[in-house]
């Protein structure tokens, strides 16, 4: 882990479904195990790879990525679907956004990172 990560609060945890209290269960078509308890899940694969590099950015870690993706199978828990059909229901399903440090869905916010100046 770069120093200047370390330096802003970041830890390394080897076993991240541990540190969270999820259960992983295995995908379809990916090597990725999927966290059992999100209500939905997408198991994909990139299709486009588009590298942006930024000489300013720190010690040199280089840019950022943007990614396009084929869904290969999307996996929903019963309780935000539409009863007795394939379809997610917009109105049962609460995503958790992450914008700006900041967590965000319907509603109140939901909490903000260490990071979160405002």
């Amino acid at each position: 882990m770069p120093a200047w990560k370390q330096a802003g609060g970041y830890r390394h945890a080897a076993d991240k479904f541990a540190l969270g209290g999820w259960h992983a269960a295995p995908s379809l078509s990916v090597n990725a195990p999927r966290i059992a308890e999100c209500p939905l899940q997408l198991e994909a694969r990139v299709s486009l790879e588009l590298e942006r590099p930024l000489d300013a950015w720190r010690d040199g870690a280089g840019g950022f990525v943007i990614l396009e993706l084929d869904v290969l199978h999307v996996h929903a828990h019963e309780d935000v679907t539409v009863p007795d059909t394939q379809h997610v229901d917009p109105v049962r399903y609460r995503p958790l956004f992450y914008l700006f440090r900041h967590y965000v869905g319907a509603g109140q916010p939901k909490g903000r990172t260490f990071k979160a100046e405002v």
